[in-house]
Order: structure tokens, then sequence, then C-alpha cells
């Protein structure tokens, strides 16, 4: 029976995914981004079929082994790109860093300003850096590693589903600053919506998102500290 389940799961992921994909390049819409949307409707058939997250479990080990795989595949349009990387490696780490500090300040002040719980503000101050990172930053911090997480993913899914659009808007056109942006706000998916736009912006999106990774886990433990305290 679970592996019956399993396999029902991963085909329904799978389908509902290149389903979603291929809507979204018919329709441009944030609405149409490919996680968000089969984020909903996986949900919508896994409550429909009753089936319960414990039992999703089988498709979720299938897809994480496949996630490092695709991880290290960053790695082959990075390479292919690396003149353009060398040549703007100042302004681009510089774009990172500032993007780092601005978007914890903005976060942090902002949550604050609300009145919300320390806890929460700890949480939510990692939360444009991949899943992993982000979950032992917060526990470093005295965050809710289950908030963390939640925090995170969202960030990337608002950021994938809006971020091109809001570009486009503000007339940023340019590959580089479009996979700089991308990936240093909206980490892991980000990248995956920077693919779509093209080699060199998934190239440099991979880049930011390490880099962020590297500069937030550094710099939130001294930020959310002295602002909070």
């Amino acid at each position: 029976m679970d592996k019956f389940v399993t396999l029902y799961t991963l085909a329904v992921t799978i389908g509902i995914y290149l389903w979603s994909v291929h809507l979204s390049k018919k329709y441009s819409s944030p609405l149409t981004n490919p996680v968000f949307l089969s984020t909903l409707l996986i949900i919508f058939i896994l409550v429909l079929s009753h089936i319960p997250y414990a039992e999703y479990q089988g498709t979720k080990e299938v897809l994480t082994f496949f996630l490092g795989p695709a991880t290290v595949g960053i790695a082959v349009p990075l390479y292919q790109q690396r003149k353009v990387l060398y040549q703007n490696l100042i302004p681009s780490f510089a774009g990172i860093l500032v993007g780092s500090v601005v978007c914890m300040l903005t976060t942090i002040l902002t949550l604050k300003g609300l009145h919300l719980s320390s806890e929460v503000v700890r949480s939510m101050s990692v939360k444009t850096i991949t899943t992993p990172i982000a979950m032992e930053v917060a526990g470093i911090i005295h965050g809710d590693k289950v908030l963390a997480a939640i925090f995170v993913v969202l960030t990337g899914m608002l950021g994938a589903m809006t971020g091109p659009s809001i570009m486009n808007r503000m007339k940023i056109y340019h590959p580089l600053s479009r996979g700089l942006a991308l990936g240093t706000q909206a980490h892991g998916i980000g990248t995956a919506r920077a693919a779509s736009e093209g080699e060199l912006q998934v190239a440099i999106a991979g880049v930011a998102m390490g880099v962020n990774g590297i500069f937030v886990s550094i710099l939130v433990p001294s930020i959310v500290v002295w602002m909070i305290n």
C-alpha cells in the first residue's frame, strides 16, 4: 500500500508540475508560477484523496534525492558564464551584500514596528536564505526552526512570482541584475525561476543564492542581537 501511495503521489506531483510549467509559458502571470500553482493543486488533490502528509514522505524522499544533482547542475551554466561573472565580480558581490543587509534591516524594523514577538522576528530575519541554512541559523539566534522554514518557502515563492514583473515595471532587463535579484531575495525557488529566463540569469542566481547564504549566516546573529536587545 505504501509503495502504491508513493507511486501515485509521485506521478501526481510530477504531472501537475509539468502541467503548471506548460501553463505558465502559455499564460504569463504571477498566479501561474509553477511552484505556487503546483503546490496548491498537489495539496488539493492530496486532501481530496484523503492522503495525509505522513504518507507523502516517500515521494518527498525521492524528490529530495534528486535535489542534490539538480543543485550541482547549476554549476554547468555557471562554468559556461564564468567570464561574465569575473568581469562583474566586485559589483555582483557588492549588490548581494547590500541586498542581504537591506532585507534583514527592513524585515526586522517592520516586524518590530508591528510589535510582533521576538521569536517571530528572529525566525523571519533569515527568510532570504535557503531552508537548511535558515533552520540552522534560526536555532543559533533562538528563533523557531519551523517558522523559519515556512517564511523561507513563502519568501521564495512570492519572490519568484512577483520578482520578474516588478523588475519589468522598473525597466530592469539586464540578465546579470535579474539573476542577482532572484538569487539573493528568493534563493532556490528564485534560482529555478531564473532558469526560465536564460543561462546567464540562472548562473548568477546560483552564485547569489550561495553567497547570500554565507553573508546572512555571518551577519544576522549580530544584527538581530543588536536590534532586538
